[in-house]
């Protein structure tokens, strides 16, 4: 076996993982400069297989982790050997063996072929390999060699004796000494006790006849005693009997009561839960009853509004119609007569306009025939020539003639205008007739929406008290179910409340699970699964099913996996399954008496479930009392059960006491199915009333979209009418303002013409005047036409304003009628018309008067029904009576019960009294007897009379003789009444401790024996060891130092002088008894027949030398599978290196050699080299080098020195 590879991390300098190369089975070297690592390297090795490195504290373990320059810290560390096992010295089995050892701050740990393992398995793996802790030599590091040159004849000893084993006998030698000495002591204690012991007996010898006389008054003492204590105690059980035969009449009684008592308690909740209800109804009936008194009062005041309003209407009607008809002939007649009128005085008006016209134009033709006269006139006397003259009167023609021009175009676009506002006016007026046309195909449009909205607005009124018949339902139903709910979550509260939290968050968890993933095969909680037909058995079967009673009951186990797999991904709870699959029940057999009763046949379930029935409930039998239960679980071996709840169980157990039925788990589960089944059907009809009112919702609002459609188009329709009837006025008066501009503009054309022949004469004066010589005078024609002229234009203008004044009476008068037929008649004749046509409209012009009257005597007849429907409701006295009376009633029993249940606690309280009373006198009883039967026990063993002896004596008689006994002794006060116990007591110990004596004597007697056998092993064992290294010794330094001799000399202590005794007595720490002082080494280098010399007196490198031979002999004694030699020749002699290197090569034969070196020697010899390398961040690398390259390594250190 040997050193296969080694791996280092962490360690020391060996930062990083170092793994070398495998190394020889022979013999290797290691080089390296100072301070690189080469002894770290050594203290890996050893780190591993020696106890250097054991119980290192934390400062300890830092100590060999790396620390160098790097910026990560090195947190662990460890070393890995791998032994070559191929001669199986290591009892594994394999042929490689790899051990390590890590190690951190907090972590010391060994692990074995890569498993963890204990220091104690691996250094008992290394023991049976060779590893001796005996021979600590196998690893040899520096210092080791110069420690043993230095050695003194005892450490030279010590080591032997290291060697020899002789420690083991050292430490039982110590603890046998250690013993001897323990026993020395006990002995002188224990005849120190009996020394005291014998002392005491001989008191006691006197005392005895003096205690004998004592006995026999005490004795007598005791009879009495006992006889008077015996009395009593007889007195006491008669008085025990006599109250506790009391007390079963009180018991019976207040079972009775009890039982009248849990009856009461359950009239009481039933009462409380229709009390509770009837409060609920009176109070939905006072809702109901009121919002029917204010839906009445709304009804009846609504329905005296309306009925207000149709009188109005009907009113209003007959009135308005007669006068506006009226009127309106009135106004139509009064329009007949002015259109009359106004088309008479037209023709009037114009012939009157006509003539003026005319006259006005005459008139002007003369007035400008007499201007140009008198210009002519002026411009005689103006022109000197005629050139000048006719000049003039080019110009002023020129000038005429473009006037002429202009006003002859304004007269032609003024019979345009004329023509064109002519046309105008005709278009008008037939668009006014269009529109008067589409005015009344409109208004019968609105009639015939009037009568659709009337009938969708009945339909309307009717779906909307439907849904408030359902409306009131609903709300009715809202309360129903807010109180089922109220009272459900109440009643599973309670029911939560007698299970922990996570079975009740467990079944919810199951119940959601199941509607979830809808799993058939859950069948719910057993609770859920059966009812009981007969109650009186109610608490017998709750107690008896406890807590299984929600337990949930499944199909397959797998089933309840899968539930389980859930609730465990969702964490909700717990609880048990009951899987049907996987239960067995075991039926008992059934007792032939009416006595018991199978509680199974009390329940009512499906047959589907009876396996967890039978499982639960089939083994109890139910029986009258508990006197019966037991004798059957005797007979029958089978649980029994009271109707109380009291249970007797086959194994032995008792169990009963009171049963709360207010805590009754089975009521619990009633209220709970009860109120659900309520809850469920109130929350059925309420979504059906939902759902109805939904869907009336919808018809309503169809209606209403169609209402609200309706509407729209009415108002379009009253829009298109209003934009109509605006059109039909705006055209009106457009076509006034037309027929004004167009007599504006026959009057602007006559004036026109007028002025153009005015201008045409004006011309022609000009021409004729032209076409004349120059004058300075008019001809005599010329004057007198001025003067003619001048008359004529005098008349015609008087004839004009006479024409004129005529006229504008005409004018007047015609702009009257005008004025009175179009702003006064003709408007109020429409306005009659419309008036008439919308008679009756409602506000908002909805209706006519007619259609809106039969709308509200509709509404009024649905109005009746609602208030008849509404009395009917608001008069439900009776019901409300009778559930006030039921109510009353309700409270009245209610109150009685509780008056009764006070009376019966008050009984309690007082039941409870008298047990206390009896209580305390039946323990003072029992004390007294109690303390009767301590005071005959201390009475200790009587004699037999004195159970006979005083039976019949009275008692006075038994006093005053227990009185006399006394007295006499009070004589024997000073007496040791323990004479004889103590006598015996001491006589037994002291054979005890005489016998104790012998055995310590008997131990010291082996224990001296042991210490000498002891001795003379340990002797033996360091003579053979020191005879066989001896021979080594001599053996090794001869082929060492072949011309020279060594020997060891071993001292005995017969042949020590006294003067080494006293230079050496401090020195030596043995036992006084040791028979060897020391180990002396004498050597010749040079002769094998001289003396020698001792080591003290040898040069450094010569005791060097006998250092490495007395290794090399004490390795030979007890070899190991290879050693570990760091620098073991740095203090010898060229020659003597040779020898060393030869040597390890002559013993790498057989075991493993890893050696360092400074020295050439070495290197001749080995089979292996190794290089230790240090680089600037201090961590150290070993690889594997050729021996030339160690060689030179070597020369070079060998220089720098």
């Amino acid at each position: 076996m040997y050193i296969k590879t080694l791996t280092i991390q962490g360690f020391k300098s060996y930062r990083d993982q170092t793994q070398i190369e495998p190394f020889s089975p022979r013999h290797n070297v290691v080089v390296g400069r100072n301070g690189s690592g080469k002894s770290n390297f050594f203290a890996a090795i050893r780190f591993v297989l020696s106890d250097a490195y054991t119980s290192m504290s934390r400062e300890e373990r830092q100590a060999l982790l790396h620390e160098g320059v790097s910026v990560t810290t090195t947190l662990s560390a460890y070393v890995e050997i791998v032994f070559d096992n191929s001669d199986n010295r290591f009892p594994t089995g394999r042929e490689d063996v790899i051990l390590r050892r890590t190690i951190g701050l907090k972590k010391d740990e060994y692990s074995l072929d890569k498993k963890s393992a204990s220091k104690a398995d691996v250094m008992n793996l290394l023991e049976s390999a060779g590893f001796s802790k005996s021979n600590p030599y196998y690893i040899v590091p520096q210092g080791r060699i110069t420690a043993l040159t230095n050695a003194k004849d005892h450490e030279r000893l010590a080591l032997l004796k290291e060697v020899a084993g002789t420690k083991v006998y050292e430490q039982r030698r110590a603890e046998s000494l250690r013993i001897m000495a323990e026993t020395d002591a006990k002995r002188t204690k224990i005849n120190e006790l009996i020394d005291y012991i014998d002392s005491r007996l001989t008191e006691l010898e006197e005392e005895k006849e003096e205690l004998r006389e004592f006995q026999d008054k005490d004795k007598e003492r005791r009879c009495l005693e006992y006889a008077l204590y015996q009395r009593e105690l007889e007195e006491v059980g008669e008085a025990l009997e006599e109250i506790d035969e009391e007390r079963r009449g009180e018991v019976h009684g207040a079972n009775m009561r009890r039982e009248q008592y849990d009856t009461r308690e359950k009239e009481m909740q039933r009462l409380e839960k229709q009390i509770s209800q009837a409060k609920h109804s009176l109070q939905s009936l006072q809702i109901s009853r009121k919002d029917a008194h204010s839906e009445l009062n709304e009804f009846i005041r609504a329905r005296t509004e309306l009925e207000c309003i149709i009188a109005d209407l009907r009113v209003t009607g007959e009135r308005d119609d007669s006068a506006i008809k009226q009127e309106l002939a009135s106004v139509q007649q009064a329009t007949r007569r002015k259109e009359r009128e106004l088309r008479d005085l037209i023709p009037q008006w114009e012939q009157a306009r006509t003539k003026e016209s005319a006259e006005k134009r005459k008139m002007e033709e003369a007035r400008t025939q007499l201007n140009a006269l008198f210009a002519k006139q002026g411009r005689v006397n103006r022109f000197r020539t005629t050139a000048e003259r006719d000049a003039y009167l080019k110009q002023e023609i020129a000038s005429m003639e473009a006037y002429q021009r202009t006003r002859t175009a304004a007269l032609d676009s003024t019979r345009k205008d004329v023509a064109q506002t002519t046309q105008n006016v005709a278009e008008m007026e037939r668009r006014v007739d269009n529109i008067q046309g589409s005015l009344e195909d409109g208004r019968t449009r609105v009639k015939n929406i009037g009568e659709q909205l009337a009938a969708l607005k009945e339909q309307q009124n009717e779906l909307t008290e439907r849904r408030k018949e359902l409306w009131r339902e609903d709300t009715k139903l809202d309360g129903l179910l807010a109180h089922a709910g109220d009272e459900l979550r109440g009643a599973e509260r309670n029911l939560a409340g007698m299970m922990d939290k996570d079975t009740g968050s467990g079944l919810r968890a199951v119940d959601r699970i199941k509607e979830r993933h809808n799993m058939e095969g859950v069948y719910g909680p057993l609770y859920r699964l059966f009812e009981i037909p007969d109650s009186t058995f109610s608490t017998a079967i709750e107690l008896t099913a406890g807590n299984s009673l929600f337990h949930v009951v499944v199909d397959t186990d797998a089933t309840a996996q899968k539930v389980l797999d859930i609730m465990l991904r969702e964490k909700t709870g717990r609880v048990t399954f009951m899987p049907l699959n996987r239960l067995k029940p075991k039926q008992p057999t059934i007792p032939p008496n009416q006595d018991a009763l199978p509680l199974l046949e009390k329940l009512s379930y499906d047959s589907a479930h009876a396996k967890a029935f039978q499982q639960v409930f089939g083994k109890t039998w139910v029986c009258r009392d508990l006197t019966v239960a037991a004798a059957y679980v005797k007979s029958h071996g089978v649980n029994t059960i009271t109707l109380d709840g009291d249970k007797v169980d086959r194994k032995g157990a008792l169990t009963g006491g009171y049963h709360d039925v207010r805590r009754s788990r089975i009521e619990a589960i009633k209220n709970v199915a009860t109120w659900r089944s309520k809850f469920d059907a109130e929350d059925k009809r309420a979504k059906e009333v939902k759902a109805a009112i939904t869907t009336l919702e919808q018809e309503i609002t169809k209606v209403t979209g169609k209402i609200q459609v309706l509407n729209v188009q009415q108002a379009q329709a009253r829009e298109a009418r209003e934009v109509l009837l605006s059109d039909s006025i705006s055209l009106s008066r457009e076509r006034e303002r037309s027929s004004e501009r167009i007599v504006a503009l026959e009057n602007e054309a006559d004036e026109l013409e007028t002025e153009l022949s005015g201008i045409v004469q004006r011309l022609q004066g000009y021409r004729t005047e032209l076409a004349s010589p120059l004058t300075r005078a008019l001809t005599d024609d010329e004057a007198n036409l001025i003067e003619t002229l001048g008359q004529e234009v005098d008349q015609r203008r008087k004839r004009v304003l006479e024409l004129s004044k005529l006229r504008t009476e005409l004018d007047s008068r015609k702009n009257l009628l005008e004025i009175e037929l179009n702003e006064s008649l003709r408007r109020k004749e429409k306005e009659l018309q419309v008036t008439l046509e919308s008679l009756g409209d409602s506000e908002n012009g909805e209706a006519t008067s007619a259609d809106n009257l039969d709308a509200r005597l509709r509404e009024l007849k649905t109005l009746d029904a609602s208030i008849a429907t509404s009395t009917k409701r608001a008069q439900a006295e009776k019901d409300f009576d009778k559930l006030t009376a039921d109510l009353q009633e309700l409270r009245s029993n209610l109150e009685k019960a509780q008056n009764q249940q006070s009376e019966d606690s008050r009984s309690v309280t007082k039941l409870q009294k008298n047990t206390e009373r009896y209580l305390a006198k039946k323990q003072m009883l029992v004390g007294r007897k109690e303390e009767c039967n301590r005071n005959i026990r201390d009475l200790g063993v009587l004699p037999e009379e004195a159970f006979e002896k005083y039976t019949n004596e009275k008692l006075d008689r038994l006093v005053k003789k227990l009185h006399t006994v006394n007295e006499g002794l009070k004589k024997f006060a000073h007496v040791n009444k323990k004479a004889f116990e103590q006598y015996n007591s001491f006589t037994k110990q002291r054979d005890q401790l005489l016998q104790r004596r012998e055995d310590l004597d008997k131990s010291a007697e082996s224990i001296e024996e042991l210490v000498q056998v002891l001795d003379q092993r340990k002797d033996e064992a360091i003579e053979r060891t020191f005879k066989q290294v001896a021979s080594n010794f001599e053996e090794v330094f001869d082929k060492l130092v072949p011309a020279g001799r060594g020997r060891l000399i071993i001292q005995r202590r017969i042949d020590q002088d006294e003067d080494d005794a006293m230079d050496e007595g401090d020195d030596t720490q043995q036992s006084s008894i040791d028979n060897y002082t020391g180990i002396s080494i004498k050597v010749s280098f040079n002769s094998k027949v001289d003396e020698g010399l001792r080591i003290q007196q040898l040069s450094g490198g010569q005791k060097s030398l006998v250092a490495l031979a007395t290794v090399f002999a004490i390795q030979k004694c007890d070899p190991a599978p290879f050693y570990l030699f760091d620098e073991i020749d740095a203090n010898l002699d060229a020659q003597y290196r040779t020898a060393v290197a030869n040597m390890i090569k002559s013993l790498s034969h057989s075991a493993q050699f890893i050696t360092t070196t400074f020295r050439p020697e070495m290197l001749v010899t080995a089979d292996k080299f190794y290089g230790v390398l240090f680089n600037n961040q201090k961590v150290s690398s070993i690889r594997s080098i050729k021996r030339e390259e160690a060689m030179e390594f070597v020369d070079q250190e060998a220089q720098a020195q």
